[in-house]
């Protein structure tokens, strides 16, 4: 498909957003359409997967009939099968009539099961006997009934691994796979959070009678930096929470890191970001681990370097003695002259104090790294932390680095 052709999809199933992958994903959603595959839509919780189900349905020969959507996390494992598949009367207790189902309710049209992988595994059976033969027994029946339905899937469970440990029956997870549509996650969409954020400040300002917020340079870049676990839904959330409760319209970074996560929120953890180019960081931990895999791996290379200075000479030398400056603890490199005695004094010399480097010490060494590999160049730096100059600007005049 065309972009235009997609980017009227887009406006048609209001979805915001000019990813490549998410724009690849609805390519596909378009392309199996017309066909009775079934289909299993992945992806992170709040990324939006409820979206790709109706466009299959509303560009499939189907869109006249019934269009069900199921939660099935939201159904008690005791009733699910009654959900699905209909009841007769007195099948149990509280059965005080007939129930259809939804298999039976979507015959000619389309079932969307949301949360697949939540299904106990009786469950797990009879839809797949419906996706192979398009049969199902009521609960409480006996008589075969038929249903002609197109099933759509979506789940934020890893279904490898739940067939590994055995909550997930591998036969079922191929007969749902025959088309699988993968929905990027927030973080991998760049500057669609911006344009995402922009909307839903203007649909809040609607929706509460009063001028939208506006974010400000850097806290464009904080927006981008940020991680978002819980997705499309999280910045919504977020962005409402601000718009109500915010006086000033114009969103700085003070005003934004309040409402972020603190364990995310430092500036520290940007510049991580900025670094981490072809690495994807599945937890906001495990950018933790990161930093501090770093940090060791420095100060390592430090150690290597006083201990090969103290072993230069058999004389009086000038060495290299890393110490720290208040108030950063930043590191400073001082002439001082010694008189090697014994391996002792060399020992005493590597022992660099690892665990006392602030979140600043960490971000003015970023900074000063990033310039470093970029010649001074404070445009491309910049880019590199994944901020903009301005804020870059701002720091480096903060820690005394303008030369």
């Amino acid at each position: 498909m065309t972009k235009a052709e997609i980017q009227q999809i887009k406006l048609r199933f209001g979805i915001i957003g000019n990813a490549e992958a998410l724009s690849r994903a609805i390519d596909v959603a378009i392309q199996v359409a017309p066909t009775d595959l079934s289909v299993l839509i992945t992806g992170e919780s709040g990324v939006g997967k409820e979206s790709f189900p109706q466009i299959i349905h509303q560009y499939s020969k189907r869109k006249h009939g019934p269009y069900i959507a199921v939660n099935c996390g939201a159904i008690p494992e005791g009733t699910i099968d009654s959900e699905l598949f209909g009841h007769e009367k007195g099948a149990f207790t509280g059965a005080i009539g007939e129930r259809k189902g939804y298999f039976g309710e979507a015959n000619n049209g389309t079932i969307f099961l949301d949360e697949v992988g939540e299904l106990p595994p009786a469950t797990q059976a009879r839809l797949l006997r419906v996706l192979e033969s398009g049969e199902f027994i009521k609960v409480g029946s006996s008589r075969v009934e038929k249903t002609n339905v197109r099933i759509v899937a979506a789940t934020n469970v890893n279904l490898e691994q739940a067939i590994s440990d055995g909550r997930f029956r591998e036969d079922l997870y191929y007969r749902l796979r025959s088309i699988p549509i993968q929905v990027p996650p927030l973080r991998e969409r760049g500057d669609d959070v911006v344009l995402l954020f922009r909307k839903f400040a203007a649909d809040f300002a609607e929706k509460y009678r009063m001028p939208a917020i506006q974010l400000t340079d850097e806290s464009k870049q904080i927006l981008k930096a940020f991680t978002w676990p819980g997705n499309v839904r999280q910045l919504k959330n977020i962005t409402e929470q601000i718009a109500i409760l915010e006086t000033s319209r114009e969103i700085t970074p003070d005003v934004l890191h309040r409402y972020l996560p603190a364990a995310i929120e430092h500036p520290h953890a940007l510049m991580v970001l900025g670094e981490r180019n072809s690495k994807s960081f599945e937890s906001e931990r495990e950018i933790l681990y990161q930093v501090l895999f770093d940090m060791r791996k420095d100060i390592t290379d430090l150690k290597a370097l006083v201990h090969t200075l103290m072993s230069e000479s058999p004389e009086r030398r000038e060495t290299t003695i890393v110490q720290k400056s208040s108030p950063l603890n930043t590191i400073n490199i001082h002439p001082v002259t010694t008189e090697p005695e014994d391996d002792d004094d060399v020992q005493t010399v590597e022992e660099v104090d690892e665990e006392n480097l602030s979140m600043e010490d960490m971000e003015r060494r970023n900074i000063f790294k990033a310039l470093d590999r970029h010649r001074g160049n404070r445009k491309k730096a910049a880019k590199d932390l994944c901020i903009s100059e301005r804020t870059l600007y701002r720091k480096l005049k903060k820690y005394g680095l303008e030369e």
